[in-house]
């Protein structure tokens, strides 16, 4: 689909831009037709200072009025958030807000549409949601390539070992050439394991194929010929992606059924030379199985973009192993991809608010 966010369903002509309330508190003196004509659009919170894009998509699109948690540094504290939501017709959210019964109770029967900037909705109670008749617009796609990009580089980053490499380069560790310091594995001739095979698995697996890959093989809840056939991809079980995999990683979503399904049985299985990566979400491993079999040798590293909770304590076990790279969830941060998702959760709020198919919906 060859859809921008900088230009998708953009209005050119506006009568009114609708700028956030905090702003219209501060210059007053609007013309009173234009405040009562405010006064009955749909109100609008967005509970974190989204990306450009979408702010200016909403502002210009002269269908509502909003307010915001005006941070991107620090979430909307819970007790405000409760506050902000009441009354309002739609709801901008990102990962880090859960949308429960709580919230939703406090919000009131006037919500109808919830954007989240996300491509995970773990972080919704879909079943709330649905009971309520609320629709709910997500943002997949628009990031694939960007977390594609972020799982080869950690890939690399773990199985080359660049982290332990730029310590010693910078704490005087490099002293003379020795065959064998800081060698790590390299992808040429390996086989390389995706767990859920979806869009973003298919564009990593693109990325590694340059490499000189020897094999993808790939397990799912059942086959996935199609997106299989675009990267020649086996499908196997469980068992054997654990025990062929030379890299292993992970793309499943996160759902009760996925929920700490990388556990000790799995890599238990997996080669001692092995590297782990998991791009998808934090609750897919359990981090106590995973951090004994990198301190006993059982795989060789781990690549970590997500994890449980985040952010991680600074005084977690994991962070105390050399072959254990944890980044803090940023598999989709370029300016291009989020401001792409922001737009992309404006646009579906405008359409889930005049009642049209939002361009990207969760069927609940």
């Amino acid at each position: 689909m060859m859809w921008c966010g900088r230009v998708a369903l953009r209005v050119a002509l506006q009568r009114i831009a609708v700028a956030p309330l905090n702003s219209f508190r501060i210059t007053g003196g609007l013309p009173g037709a234009v405040q009562r004509e405010m006064s009955s659009l749909p109100r609008v919170y967005i509970t974190r200072q989204i990306p450009p894009e979408g702010l200016k998509i909403l502002s210009e699109s002269g269908q509502v009025q909003f307010d915001l948690w005006d941070s991107d540094d620090v979430p909307v504290p819970r007790k405000e958030l409760l506050q902000k939501v009441k009354g309002v017709d739609a709801l901008v959210c990102v990962l880090t807000e859960k949308i429960d019964a709580e919230l939703l109770d406090a919000a009131g029967p006037n919500l109808k549409v919830l954007s989240t900037m996300s491509v995970g909705f773990d972080h919704l109670s879909l079943e709330e949601l649905k009971k309520r008749g609320i629709r709910v617009g997500y943002t997949p796609d628009v990031l694939t390539d960007s977390v594609a990009e972020l799982t080869v580089a950690l890939l690399l980053t773990t199985s080359r070992r660049l982290i332990e490499a730029t310590h010693e380069a910078k704490s005087g560790g490099w002293g003379t050439w020795r065959t064998l310091w800081l060698c790590g594995y390299e992808l040429a001739n390996s086989t390389v394991g995706i767990l859920g095979l979806g869009r973003i698995g298919v564009a990593i697996a693109e990325r590694l194929k340059p490499f000189k890959v020897k094999k993808f093989i790939y397990t799912d809840v059942a086959p996935r010929p199609e997106l299989a056939s675009l990267i020649d991809a086996e499908y196997v079980s469980m068992d054997e992606l654990a025990s062929q995999s030379d890299f292993l990683t992970v793309c499943c979503a996160l759902t009760p059924e996925t929920k700490d399904i990388c556990n000790k049985d799995l890599f238990s299985k997996m080669k001692n030379t092995s590297i782990f990566i998991n791009t998808s979400r934090g609750g897919v491993v359990d981090q106590e199985d995973l951090y004994e079999a990198l301190s006993s040798g059982q795989i060789a590293g781990a690549g970590l973009d997500v994890t449980v909770p985040e952010p991680l304590p600074t005084s977690h076990p994991l962070f105390t192993l050399n072959n254990c790279v944890i980044l803090p969830h940023i598999a989709s941060a370029s300016y291009s991809t989020r401001n792409a998702m922001s737009a992309l959760a404006a646009n579906n709020l405008l359409l889930g608010l005049k009642g049209q198919p939002m361009i990207k919906e969760l069927k609940l």
